[in-house]
């Protein structure tokens, strides 16, 4: 359901979204508490805090939903209307495919505005195929983290688990940085979503070798890959869904990129092409379509096997 209607957008305009709903709660929290005179043990124990009011209150809230929504059909329903705002496959699939388009038709200035939206990279220092890997890398790590994750921790703990999960990595989006600021008072946010992102990122990388499999890419290549090449990477599990679009797709991603001024190192991920192009986004896209029904098959295998 969330792959063919996403959030629609005069819902979003009524009433938001339940991650601009956290992210305004967050926001709050870290300014009444990441105050940059205090010291950064003070600064990390604060950060723990509003880590744990932000989970409470996202956790008791979603619970809540869970047991209204826990009778009949309609109960059902509403559950399954609230759980797909917390996937996005439809709004990543349509911001990676925006960039492919702004290249096809208005060249380079236009893709860099519109991968803008989706990466904190500098997009004036992209060339063209910097502006597409750039595309094909954030499709894969939000492949990870936007819909395998919430995903994952909806089946295993239902409305609350994806909850959970979405104020986490929200968390870690707004305060989960290396800098001055966050360094200390981000430091559990960073953590934590790294931990619970484990299991998700690897079982990315599978369905996106089942998708290669499926459109005619190289699954073979994809494994070999993910063996070299996924530990290497700065992230503990953005290098898997990474490291296994590369192989898939004989690319070569990742590497040192620049972030507003700053060159942040980092290894790359395959080792083929660098000259990416706005056909090998809709290369990925097709890939992450396959690697989303593949996903949806077997968690449909998973439940009727559980209910016999």
């Amino acid at each position: 359901m969330e792959a063919a209607i996403g959030y629609p957008a005069f819902v979003y305009r009524a009433i938001g979204h339940p991650v601009t709903w956290m992210g305004a709660l967050l926001a709050a929290l870290e300014r009444r508490f990441n105050h940059t005179t205090l010291s950064a043990g003070r600064r990390r124990l604060l950060g723990v805090l509003t880590l744990a009011l932000l989970l409470g209150v996202t956790g008791s809230a979603a619970a809540a939903l869970d047991r209204a929504f826990s009778f009949g059909l309609i109960g059902t329903g509403l559950s399954v209307l609230a759980a797909t705002s917390l996937l996005a496959q439809r709004s990543l699939h349509d911001h990676v495919r925006a960039v492919a388009d702004a290249l096809d038709k208005d060249g380079l200035a236009a893709g860099r505005r519109a991968v803008s939206m989706i990466v904190g990279r500098n997009p004036d220092r992209l060339d063209e195929a910097g502006v597409a890997r750039a595309a094909i890398e954030s499709l894969a790590e939000n492949f990870s983290d936007g819909i395998v994750a919430p995903g994952f921790w909806l089946a295993v703990a239902g409305l609350p688990g994806a909850a959970l999960y979405k104020a986490t990595n929200t968390a870690d989006s707004m305060i989960g940085h290396r800098t001055s600021r966050y360094a200390a008072f981000g430091w559990a946010a960073a953590r934590f979503d790294d931990v619970i992102n484990l299991p998700a990122s690897r079982l990315a990388a599978f369905f996106l070798v089942l998708g290669a499999a499926v459109i005619g890419a190289s699954p073979g290549g994809a494994v070999r890959t993910v063996w070299r090449d996924a530990s290497r990477h700065r992230s503990p599990n953005a290098g898997w869904p990474e490291a296994a679009m590369a192989g898939a797709l004989g690319l070569k991603l990742a590497g040192p990129r620049v972030y507003g001024d700053e060159t942040v190192d980092d290894a790359f991920m395959g080792d083929g092409r660098r000259e990416a192009s706005a056909a090998d986004i809709r290369r990925a896209l097709r890939l992450f379509r396959a690697a989303c029904v593949t996903s949806w098959l077997l968690l449909l295998a998973i439940v009727l096997i559980w209910r016999g």
